[in-house]
């Protein structure tokens, strides 16, 4: 494994370098969604039809992950954070200036590549400089540079969507990566790969049962989230009849429900990570069950994408989870982890607009989210079940 050669930064800035890019990342994911009616009409296509722009990135995401995680096996980790956000930079930047909606999918595939990860080895490297008990509450700090995103990043370039156009939404994220970078190089630990980093080893993880199920668990179960909030902004103008000016703030709740969910979940897990991850999963379920019946009012809607937005802090449990169960292939399986949950990110909101186009409304999404949290919930259960059979079998041997 990565040993980071220590120095005199304090942990926090560390991981507050790692969190910026967390930041400039869940701002364009999130802020895509949120700003799907705008550059539908400024590219000249339909709401359905822009909501592949979304699908496409979470397609980058979910190709580039394990990709990048590969044959970066032996690249110093701090070096491989800086290039992958160098990368993730110019495709934002080159987004904003898309002209026709073909170059706009080009553009948002070309950004989804260094996602997963960027996420994968920020996590590994903020987890290297704190004690084996306090490792969830690490990668939750990392992933709250994404929940503050959708508290701040998202209002914001969702209300610059509005005032000034949608391109300066991709533009900010852009600066935001430049900004992470110079963090990034002047914070990061230096570091050097392993003597036996490879790429072969790291592709070891992809023979490991526990591995899939845990990004079966993300795939299907973080599917609710994204197939509710994709759609939320249309739901709030057509269903709860609020005005555009009303977006925003909604999407500061569920924003703010993600970034409490990623400071208090993680103490939990730490203890007890798996039976944690169930309860998040059949929470959400509730919460996205009640959807539907919640839509009709401003204040029972936020109430309900707060608790939507809580049950997010499962991609830090199953990040953890990863780390445990993926040997000495971490850097894949970590990366894997934002596959999975970009893989939600595409099956979310496909499944939710074919139940919107089949005319079953605005609000289904909150029925078909329902479904695949309890269906991550049973990978849930078959991974727990087939790690209880492994540890029998190993205690027979």
């Amino acid at each position: 494994m990565h040993a980071p050669v220590r120095r005199k930064t304090p942990v926090a800035l560390v991981h507050l370098a790692l969190a910026m890019g967390g930041f400039a990342i869940g701002t364009t994911e999130f802020a895509t969604m949120s700003l799907l009616p705008y550059f539908a009409q400024g590219l000249g296509v339909d709401e359905p039809t822009a909501g592949h722009v979304i699908s496409v990135y979470a397609l980058g995401v979910v190709v580039g992950a394990p990709l990048l995680a590969v044959l970066g096996a032996k690249m110093p980790r701090r070096t491989l954070l800086i290039l992958l956000m160098a990368s993730f930079g110019l495709f934002n930047g080159l987004s904003a200036l898309a002209p026709t909606y073909g170059w706009m999918l080009v553009f948002r595939f070309l950004s989804g590549l260094p996602h997963g990860a960027y996420f994968g080895v920020a996590a590994l490297v903020a987890a290297s400089l704190v004690p084996d008990d306090k490792r969830s509450q690490a990668v939750g700090r990392v992933m709250l540079g994404l929940t503050v995103a959708t508290v701040i990043g998202v209002p914001v370039a969702n209300w610059m969507g509005q005032a000034i156009g949608w391109r300066w939404g991709f533009a900010v994220v852009a600066a935001l990566a430049l900004l992470t970078m110079a963090l990034v190089y002047w914070l990061a630990p230096r570091d050097k790969p392993a003597n036996d980093a490879s790429p072969l080893r790291e592709l070891g993880a992809l023979a490991n049962g526990q591995v899939w199920l845990t990004l079966g668990i993300g795939a299907i179960g973080f599917g609710g989230l994204f197939c509710v909030y994709t759609y939320v902004a249309s739901t709030l103008l057509e269903v709860t009849r609020v005005p555009a000016t009303m977006i925003p703030v909604a999407l500061a709740v569920f924003g703010a429900g993600m970034t409490l969910g990623n400071i208090i979940v993680p103490k939990f897990a730490d203890r007890a990570l798996m039976p944690t991850a169930a309860v998040l999963l059949a929470g959400s379920a509730m919460a996205l069950a009640l959807y539907p019946l919640a839509a009709g009012n401003f204040w029972t809607i936020c109430i309900d994408i707060f608790a939507v937005g809580f049950a997010g802090a499962l991609g830090a449990i199953l990040q953890t989870r990863l780390m445990d169960v993926a040997g000495e292939a971490q850097m894949l399986a970590a990366s894997l982890n934002h596959s999975a949950f970009n893989t939600a990110n595409a099956l979310g909101p496909w499944l939710g607009g074919m139940a919107i186009a089949a005319g079953f409304g605005w609000t289904s999404t909150g029925y078909v989210g329902a479904g695949l949290a309890l269906g991550g919930l049973v990978v849930w259960c078959f991974a727990v079940l087939a790690g209880k059979r492994a540890t029998q079998r190993a205690a027979l041997a």
